[in-house]
């Protein structure tokens, strides 16, 4: 009996041993490298860089880009923008507004430079859209207004590979033309 015990005891110190060498073998490589490769591919907070818009036949497109993991997104109908931290007036005209909210997110990098690159203040010439704006990037927050002269019907989604949110709001179609 004492030959079995002791090839028992033996047994499971050889397979403890077996299993905590392949889990530290297994999870300290695995892991560093995956934070290395998440390090280069994505950024940890999202960078928002660029906003770009376009008209088409039935409705006006607002498009935000972001670099790294889309962070969520809220759209609401507001009175008026509002710059974030000053809370000054934005100067653009309209009668009805849309403050877009990306959070976790900033527009700068670590070392504080701006990597936003698209339009901070900007009439349009659009049937629905009238105007877009950078009105904060402030305490992990980027935050957009848009501007219309009549109240927005709008789609709000994001997109991936890259990532994007985007804003559609619709318009009748210019006169003359018929939208299929």
């Amino acid at each position: 009996m004492g030959d079995v015990m002791y090839h028992r005891q033996r047994l499971a110190a050889v397979a403890a041993g077996i299993l905590l060498t392949a889990g530290v073998g297994a999870t300290l490589p695995a892991s560093a490298s995956t934070q290395s490769r998440a390090a280069q591919q994505a950024p940890a907070t999202a960078l928002v860089v660029n906003a770009r818009w376009g008209g088409h036949s039935t409705f006006d497109r607002l498009v935000i880009d972001v670099r790294g993991t889309m962070p969520p997104v809220s759209v609401k109908p507001v009175r008026e923008l509002r710059y974030d931290g000053s809370g000054k007036k934005v100067p653009l005209a309209g009668k009805y507004f849309l403050e877009i909210k990306l959070s976790p997110a900033a527009a700068h990098n670590e070392a504080g430079k701006s990597v936003y690159k698209g339009p901070r203040l900007l009439k349009t010439y659009l049937p629905a859209l009238k105007g877009i704006a950078l009105t904060g990037d402030f305490e992990g927050v980027v935050t957009f207004g848009a501007a219309f002269q009549t109240k927005p019907v709008y789609k709000a989604y994001k997109l991936h590979s890259p990532e994007r949110f985007v804003v559609d709001i619709k318009h009748a179609p210019p006169a003359g033309c018929s939208a299929h």
